[in-house]
């Protein structure tokens, strides 16, 4: 069997069991396998696949038939163009989230500017501090440390295999000295006294009742802990209203992401907390995706 005939084969069994663009699907399958680049299996269409490779191709792609996610089976993903390692303990990052780790790392980065203009210039480079709540894989938390190299993050989750996926992540990536990888169920736990520039989180939003009806790819391998907001699916950020104030710095800002639909509700909750929304901003979709307050 030939790269082309194996794409093309793979990429009608995928069809056939309902996953979503198949034939890129069974392309990145066969660059996981191969290592080229997704690319350069267009200019090895003609190449004989040994046998060895042939039955490693047709075991990943049966585990995708069956809505593993790709991620899980590759075991990494790209996030902010970071290589991020993931499996059934975390959330699989989506493309939106990395516009709220964009708003994070850009809005440190202009206080950065913004306090080190003045007269009485910051003496310690690494007063600016980042709390990232749910880190999970700690993809947001360790975009924004790459990004911001001042900047001193911690990472906080219940989640004890999820911290230890999101370390390693740091480590892959450079920037584990200068995270903070803290085990607590919510905010509570924190220690007394401390506060942060910005609290950043993409917290679980999905209402309870509408969990069975995702994807496959979702419902099945995502940790339902990430998924499950309540009721309504807005039970964080009623915690985040009422409960964060103390933890923000003068003039701190929280980032959150949010389910669509949800940007009313989610403001009302924040304004009856006498917080002031600064924004609510789109995804790549132009859906309502991520709330800006301020104090």
């Amino acid at each position: 069997m030939t790269v082309l005939e194996g794409i093309q084969k793979s990429t009608e069994f995928l069809a056939k069991k309902g996953v979503e663009s198949p034939r890129l699907q069974a392309e990145l399958l066969l660059a996981h396998v191969l290592k080229p680049p997704r690319m350069k299996l267009y200019l090895n269409f003609e190449r004989v696949l040994t046998q060895p490779e042939t039955d490693t191709i047709r075991e990943l792609v049966k585990r995708r038939s069956l809505r593993e996610p790709l991620q899980h089976i590759v075991g990494s993903t790209s996030f902010c163009g970071l290589e991020i390692a993931v499996n059934r303990s975390v959330l699989v990052p989506r493309p939106e989230t990395e516009i709220l780790a964009e708003l994070g790392w850009k809005w440190l980065e202009e206080k950065r500017q913004t306090e080190s203009g003045k007269a009485e210039t910051i003496s310690d480079p690494g007063s600016l501090t980042a709390l990232d709540f749910g880190t999970g894989s700690g993809c947001i938390a360790i975009a924004l440390a790459v990004k911001c190299p001042d900047a001193k993050l911690t990472a906080l989750d219940v989640s004890a295999e999820a911290l230890e996926i999101a370390r390693q992540n740091a480590g892959r990536n450079g920037v584990a000295e200068r995270i903070e990888f803290l085990r607590a169920d919510g905010l509570g736990g924190l220690p007394d006294g401390i506060q942060f520039d910005i609290l950043i989180s993409n917290p679980p939003y999905i209402p309870s009742a509408e969990i069975e009806a995702l994807e496959p790819e979702v419902r099945d391998y995502d940790p339902r802990s990430a998924l499950d907001g309540g009721l309504d699916g807005l039970n964080f950020y009623r915690g985040f209203a009422k409960d964060a104030p103390p933890f923000l710095k003068a003039n701190g800002r929280i980032m959150l992401e949010f389910g669509d639909g949800q940007g009313d509700a989610i403001r009302k909750i924040f304004e009856e907390q006498n917080w002031i929304v600064e924004a609510i901003r789109e995804d790549y979709t132009q859906r309502q995706r991520i709330l800006i307050a301020r104090r």
